[in-house]
């Protein structure tokens, strides 16, 4: 009895020691695995330190993909087309991404020019293959082009938007003292009209830049202007200041452009006109070609290219600067326009819009669903950041004055002043439809709207806590810096930025590899 009780008791002391010695091994490869987790969860925390503290750096492979990203959304490529000492003007191209990016709606990429010249100066007239939408950043000008049968024109000054037609014989005049113009413009092309980025068909010129006129030879000249050879030569050949020019007879000599501004307005119709009955002399032996003047210009003088007759009058100006902000708060405020504020629009299918935010405020992460957007800083710096469709980062770029930038229409994207100063930046949209953003956080955002059981379902937390973060921000569409925002009461430095890098791997991981796809 004895011995068995002490084969019992060895056998227990055995399947102790092995349990205990299973536990050991167990708990040792679970505190290694949970060590491991939390050594690699410290190296994902440190990596994402180091980046947003370095940037977007020019070193190493990591840096070299965040620049690929940037040169998909930044346009950096400015092409000078003119420039004298009178003035210049600048394209920047803009990105034409048919079927480059996966679930992108192709459209038709905006152009964009800058326009600058200098007091008194004078940039001849000529048309485009394209239509043309001036924003006058700074300065005044006069811009005078025909409307049907009647000469029209116009003054601008700063914070004007004018539209000129494709086919519209147009010129432009800085009327400033001592003051430099600025325009920016976009520039799109009437569907099915090819010929590289734009044509400028120059009306004006002599050797520099050639007139249209001059590719006609020298009887069908003499005919049609009914005087010699040589006064026809003398005419497109005098001048050769470019295209644009100085006005003032104290820097230059006076010239047939400077000697055309200075006529009544009647003589002005009378001198494009007689440009007009040259063409229909020049054509009337020979077949029509399919881009003539004088299809063009029936264009100017009878119909717009797009058939309509633009309610039978000519179009006036609209002042960006003098409309009331369409939203505005203690952070900034935005202001858009359409065809339902300035009708023009509706001809070229573009929008505007001018935003302005003060320091370390945001324009809340949102998405356009009625346009791909253009954007020009017009002062100060800033972040704008754009995600793909599969939650990822697509770009996170510093810009500041004179940057250009474009988002594709559907991907969601954000503005983000610096704390140095004001942040202004000015665009076009690919849409004169009234453009409704979705703001994606925020008091008016989708989750605000939306958040309920569902949501909360698809955020993997409970309906009390998804309320809770949603409703923790106050204001709409422009957000305050964190500096201006209230501070997390009971939380340290530290635990607000692990707090928000939690939140930032939760919602990456939802994004991630969600691009739907039913090919």
């Amino acid at each position: 009895m004895g011995k068995r009780k002490g084969v019992v008791l060895l056998v227990l002391v055995m399947m102790c020691y092995a349990v205990a010695l299973v536990g050991g091994y167990d708990g040792d490869k679970g505190r290694r695995e949970r060590e491991e987790e939390g050594d690699e969860r410290g190296r994902r925390e440190r990596e994402e330190e180091e980046e947003e503290e370095e940037g977007y750096d020019e070193g190493g492979s990591g840096g070299g993909r965040r620049r690929e990203r940037e040169e998909m959304f930044l346009l950096h490529e400015m092409k000078s087309v003119v420039r004298t000492d009178a003035g210049d003007m600048k394209v920047v191209k803009g990105f034409d991404y048919e079927g480059m990016i996966e679930g992108v709606v192709s459209e038709k990429p905006i152009h964009l020019g800058f326009i600058t010249m200098e007091p008194k100066s004078f940039f001849i007239p000529q048309y485009l293959d394209s239509n043309l939408i001036i924003f006058v950043r700074r300065g005044e000008a006069k811009v005078g082009s025909i409307y049907k049968e009647d000469f029209v024109e116009k003054r601008l000054k700063g914070g004007d938007v004018y539209r000129i037609g494709a086919g519209s014989a147009f010129y432009l005049i800085n009327t400033a003292e001592g003051q430099k113009l600025h325009i920016i413009c976009s520039i799109d092309k009437p569907s099915g009209v090819g010929w590289g980025t734009f044509q400028s068909f120059f009306i004006g010129g002599g050797t520099n830049p050639m007139s249209v006129l001059s590719g006609f030879d020298s009887q069908t000249l003499t005919t049609a202007f009914n005087v010699s050879t040589s006064e026809v030569r003398d005419f497109l050949t005098r001048q050769r200041s470019g295209p644009t020019m100085f006005l003032s007879e104290d820097l230059h000599p006076p010239n047939v452009w400077t000697q055309f501004v200075r006529l009544e307005q009647h003589k002005k119709l009378q001198h494009l006109k007689r440009m007009v009955d040259l063409q229909e002399a020049a054509t009337k032996e020979d077949e029509e070609p399919t881009w003539s003047l004088s299809k063009i210009f029936n264009s100017v003088f009878g119909k717009e290219p797009n058939g309509e007759d633009n309610r039978g009058r000519a179009p006036d100006s609209y002042n960006l600067y003098d409309r009331k902000p369409d939203f505005r708060n203690n952070y900034g405020w935005s202001t858009a326009i359409d065809k339902h504020d300035y009708w023009p629009l509706g001809h070229s299918d573009i929008g505007l819009y001018l935003v302005n935010l003060t320091a370390g405020s945001m324009m809340a992460p949102h998405i356009n669903p009625t346009a791909t957007e253009y954007g020009i800083v017009l002062r100060g710096s800033g972040t704008v950041q754009v995600v793909f469709p599969n939650g990822t980062s697509a770009m996170k770029a510093k810009v500041s004055e004179g940057d250009v930038f474009w988002v594709p229409r559907y991907y969601p994207f954000c503005q983000i002043a610096s704390r140095m100063g004001p942040f202004e930046f000015f665009g076009f949209s690919t849409s004169a439809r009234r453009n409704r953003p979705q703001f994606l956080v925020g008091r008016s955002s989708i989750l605000q709207s939306m958040k309920g059981p569902e949501f909360a379902a698809a955020f993997g937390v409970s309906e009390q806590k998804l309320t809770e973060l949603v409703d923790a921000q106050q204001e709409s569409t422009i957000l305050p810096s964190a500096s201006a925002a209230p501070p997390d009461v009971g939380k340290n430095d530290g635990e607000v930025k692990r707090e928000r890098r939690r939140v930032e791997r939760v919602v990456g991981r939802l994004g991630k590899g969600m691009i739907m796809d039913f090919d």
